[in-house]
C-alpha cells in the first residue's frame, strides 16, 4: 500500500508541475510579445501550448485550457486502463486455463484494439455533430463496466478465456474516445499551439503508461490468492485489482467531463469560432478549401505511418512477457513484476522525450523527428535478433528422455507447492536451436524503442492534425485511431503466431523489414507532409 501511494503521489505531482509550467510559460510569452518568423510555421515555429491567442477575452481562454486539461486527463486514464493489466494478462490467462497458449494471448491483446478500431470512427462521427460530452461519458461508462467484467472472468464454470476475450473487447470499445480527445485538442488549439499541446497530451499518455505497469507491479504483492469478498463473489488479487482500480479511475473521469468540460474551438490563428459539433459541417465558417482541398495522399500516408508505428509497438508490448519468461526463465510473478518495472521506466523515459521533442521541434521541425524516431525503433528491434551459440533453458527437458519423470513432478519443498516450471517450453521447437536473447539485449532494445516510439507517436498525429487544417476533425481522427487500433489488432496476432511457430529471429526480422518500409514511405512523402495553412499560403 505504501508503494501504491508513492506511485500515485509521484504521478499527480508530475501532472501539477506540467500544468503549472504551462501556465507560467503562457504568462511569460504574453509579456514578451508574439512576433516570429512565419516563413515556415510547420517546421520552424514553436510556442508553448497554452499561450493565449484568443481575442475574445481571458475567461474564454481559461475555460478552453481547463477543458483541454480534462482531455489530457482522459488520455492519461485511457492509457492507464490499457497498461495496468498488460503485463499480467498472460499469467492470468494461464491461471484460468492452463491449456491457453501464446497464440490465444495474441487474440486477447488484440481484442482491445479491435474494439477500439470499430468504435473510434463512430465516436468521432458522434462528436462532430453532438456535444463531445455525450460520446465521452458513454465510452467511459463502457470502459468502467468492461473492467469490472474483466475482474470476474475467473468466475464462470466454463469458457473463461472467451469471457476474457469479450471483456478486453469492451474495454477497447470504451477506449474509442481517444479519437474524440485528439479531435477536441486539435480543434481547440491554434496551429502554433498544436505541436506543444499534442506533446503535452502524449506526456499525459506516457504518465498513464508509467502508472499502469507501476501499479500492476505494486499490486503484484497481493499475490495470486489475494482477498475474497464473498458477498459479491469477488476475488481481489494481483490480476483483478488493477482492473478494479481502472474502473474507479473511470468514474472520476466521468465526473470531470460532466463538471469541467466545455465546448471550445479556434482557427489556425487562434481566433475563437463556433463550436463545430453543434452544427453541420456545411454551416461551419471555414474557407471552402477546408472541405475539398485536403491533401488526401498525405492523409493516407499519415495513416499508414501511424499504422506501422502502433503495429511495431503492439508487437513489443505483447511479446515482452512471454519472451522474458522463455529467455530468462522468469516465473509468472517475476515476469509481471520485472516487466512492470521495465515498462514504467520506459514511461519515465518517454516523459523526458516529450520535453525534448517540444524544444527540438522548434529547431528542426516535425518531420525530421519522425524520421529519427523510426531509425531508433529499427535499431531497437535489430538488437533483439538472437545471435551466438548459447541457448535458453528448456522447460520440461528432463521429461523428454523418459527416464525419471517423477523427479521433476515431485514436490521438493513446502514453499514450492505450485510446481511452476520455468524456461522455454519444449513444445516450441525453435527453443532447441535458437540462441538465447540476453537480458542486456532486451534492456538496450527497451531503451531505444522507449525513445523512438513516443517521438514517432506524437509527431505522426501532430502532423496529421496540421494536414487536416480547420475542418472538423472528429471523423478523420476516428480513422487515424482506427488505423492505430487495426495495427494493435494485427500486431499481437502476428507476433504471437510467428513467435510461437518460428521464434524471435523470424518475428523481429520481419519487424525490421516493416520499419524500413515505413522509412522509405516517409522519405518519399516528405515534401507533402506539411500543414494545411502552409500548403495554401495562409501563413
Amino acid at each position: 500500500m505504501i508503494r501504491l501511494c508513492e506511485y500515485v503521489n509521484c504521478i499527480f505531482a508530475v501532472i501539477i508541475l506540467l500544468l503549472d509550467a504551462n501556465k507560467t510559460d503562457r504568462v511569460q510569452n504574453g509579456a514578451q510579445g508574439t512576433e516570429r518568423n512565419n516563413t515556415d510555421v510547420h517546421d520552424k515555429t514553436w510556442v508553448t501550448a497554452e499561450k493565449a491567442t484568443s481575442h475574445n477575452g481571458g475567461d474564454a481562454d481559461r475555460s478552453r485550457w481547463r477543458s483541454i486539461r480534462v482531455m489530457y486527463f482522459t488520455m492519461f486514464l485511457s492509457s492507464v486502463g490499457f497498461t495496468i493489466v498488460i503485463t499480467s494478462i498472460w499469467p492470468y490467462l494461464k491461471k484460468i486455463d492452463e491449456s491457453a497458449d501464446a497464440s490465444f494471448l495474441g487474440w486477447v491483446v488484440a481484442a482491445y484494439s479491435l474494439g477500439q478500431m470499430v468504435a473510434s470512427p463512430l465516436f468521432g462521427l458522434w462528436s462532430n455533430h453532438r456535444p463531445r460530452r455525450e460520446p465521452l461519458i458513454c465510452s467511459i461508462f463502457i470502459n468502467v463496466s468492461a473492467n469490472i467484467y474483466y475482474a470476474y472472468v475467473y468466475l464462470p464454470p466454463s469458457h473463461k478465456t472467451i469471457h476474457m476475450l469479450l471483456a478486453r473487447t469492451f474495454v477497447g470499445i470504451g477506449a474509442g474516445n481517444v479519437a474524440v480527445v485528439r479531435s477536441y485538442v486539435a480543434g481547440a488549439t491554434s496551429l502554433k499551439e498544436r505541436t506543444s499541446a499534442m506533446a503535452n497530451m502524449s506526456a499525459c499518455q506516457a504518465l498513464g503508461f508509467i502508472l499502469g505497469p507501476a501499479l500492476q507491479a505494486a499490486l503484484s504483492f497481493i499475490g495470486e490468492t489475494g482477498v475474497s469478498v464473498n458477498v459479491i463473489q469477488l476475488q481481489v488479487n494481483m490480476y483483478t485489482a488493477p482492473a478494479l482500480l481502472a474502473a474507479c479511475l473511470g468514474i472520476i473521469n466521468i465526473l470531470l467531463v460532466i463538471l469541467v468540460l466545455r465546448e471550445h474551438g479556434v482557427d489556425d490563428h487562434g481566433n475563437h469560432i463556433r463550436a463545430i459539433n453543434y452544427t453541420s459541417e456545411e454551416q461551419v465558417d471555414v474557407a471552402p478549401e477546408a472541405e475539398d482541398d485536403i491533401d488526401q495522399i498525405a492523409v493516407f500516408a499519415s495513416n499508414v505511418l501511424f499504422f506501422v508505428i502502433l503495429f511495431i509497438f503492439a508487437v513489443f508490448e505483447t511479446i515482452s512477457t512471454p519472451l522474458s519468461m522463455d529467455m530468462f526463465a522468469w516465473t509468472r510473478k517475476e515476469a509481471v513484476l520485472y516487466n512492470g518495472i521495465i515498462l514504467a521506466a520506459i514511461g519515465f523515459e518517454s516523459i523526458l522525450v516529450f520535453v525534448v521533442v517540444k524544444v527540438v521541434s522548434a529547431r528542426v521541425g516535425d518531420r525530421p523527428l519522425l524520421l529519427g524516431g523510426l531509425i531508433l525503433i529499427f535499431a531497437g528491434f535489430f538488437i533483439l535478433l538472437p545471435w551466438g551459440n548459447q541457448y535458453p533453458k528448456i522447460q520440461w527437458a528432463d521429461i523428454q528422455n523418459n527416464t525419471m519423470p517423477a523427479i521433476r513432478l515431485a514436490p521438493t519443498s513446502p514453499s514450492n507447492t505450485s510446481l511452476e516450471h520455468t524456461g522455454c517450453p519444449y513444445e516450441q521447437a525453435w527453443c532447441l536451436f535458437t540462441p538465447v536473447i540476453h537480458l542486456a539485449q532486451y534492456i538496450t532494445s527497451d531503451i531505444l524503442i522507449g525513445v523512438g516510439y513516443p517521438t514517432c507517436n506524437v509527431m505522426s498525429y501532430t502532423l496529421y492534425s496540421k494536414i487536416l487544417g480547420p475542418k472538423p476533425q472528429g471523423v478523420y481522427m476516428g480513422w487515424l485511431t482506427a488505423s492505430g487500433s487495426g495495427a494493435r489488432t494485427l500486431g499481437p496476432v502476428f507476433v504471437s503466431h510467428v513467435y510461437t511457430i518460428l521464434g524471435p529471429r523470424w518475428a523481429f526480422t520481419v519487424i525490421c523489414g516493416i520499419v524500413l518500409a515505413a522509412i522509405v514511405l516517409l522519405s518519399a512523402m516528405y515534401k507533402r507532409l506539411v500543414a494545411f495553412s502552409v500548403r495554401h499560403g495562409r501563413i
